[in-house]
C-alpha cells in the first residue's frame, strides 16, 4: 500500500519535488515534541507527554518518506548546472546520520508510550531520557537541514562572501 501511495505521488510530481515537500517534517516534529514534551513534564500530564512522544513517532516516519524521496532527488539535483556534488553527498551523508538518530528517537518514543500506560514512575524517568535524546536529534536535524539548504542557497554557507 505505501509503494502504491508513492508510486501515485511520484506520477503527480518528480522526487525531486516530493523531497522538498516531505524533508521539513523529521525537523519540525521533534522541535515541537521537544517542546511538547517540557511542557507535559513542567505541568506533570502524562497526555501531553504522550503526545510529545507521538511527535517524535511521527517525526520517525517522515525521516523514513525523507530518506526513500531524497535518493530520487539527488538523480534530479544533480543533473542542474550549479549544483554542487560535495554539497549533495555532504548533505546525504548529515541526513543519514539524522535519520538514524530520528529512528532510534522514534523506537524510544514508541516504547516510551508503550511504557506510558504500564509503568507511570518509570515512563517519568523515560521520558526525560527520550527529552535528551530528542535534543541531541535537534542538533543532527540542524546538520541535515543546513547542508540540504546549502545544495542550492551558496549565501548560507559558511565559505560564502559577498563580493
Amino acid at each position: 500500500m505505501i509503494i502504491t501511495l508513492y508510486t501515485i505521488i511520484t506520477t503527480i510530481m518528480n522526487e525531486a519535488h516530493l523531497h522538498l515537500i516531505v524533508n521539513h517534517f523529521p525537523i519540525l516534529f521533534p522541535i515541537a515534541g521537544v517542546i511538547i514534551m517540557i511542557v507535559g513534564i513542567a505541568f506533570r500530564s502524562a497526555a501531553v507527554r504522550r503526545t510529545a512522544l507521538l511527535m517524535f513517532i511521527l517525526g520517525a516516519f517522515m525521516a523514513i518518506a525523507a530518506m526513500v524521496s531524497g535518493e530520487g532527488a539527488e538523480e534530479i539535483v544533480e543533473q542542474l548546472s550549479g549544483v554542487e556534488e560535495y554539497f549533495v553527498e555532504t548533505h546525504e551523508e548529515a541526513a543519514e546520520r539524522f535519520a538514524i538518530v530520528s529512528y532510534v528517537l522514534g523506537g524510544l518514543s514508541l516504547l516510551g508510550l508503550w511504557v506510558s500506560f504500564k509503568h507511570e514512575s518509570l515512563a517519568r524517568i523515560m521520558n526525560r531520557v527520550i527529552l535528551v535524546f530528542a535534543l541531541v536529534a535537534l542538533y543532527f536535524a540542524m546538520d541535515a537541514g543546513t547542508t540540504g539548504g546549502e545544495i542550492r542557497h551558496p549565501e548560507i554557507r559558511k565559505t560564502y562572501t559577498n563580493n
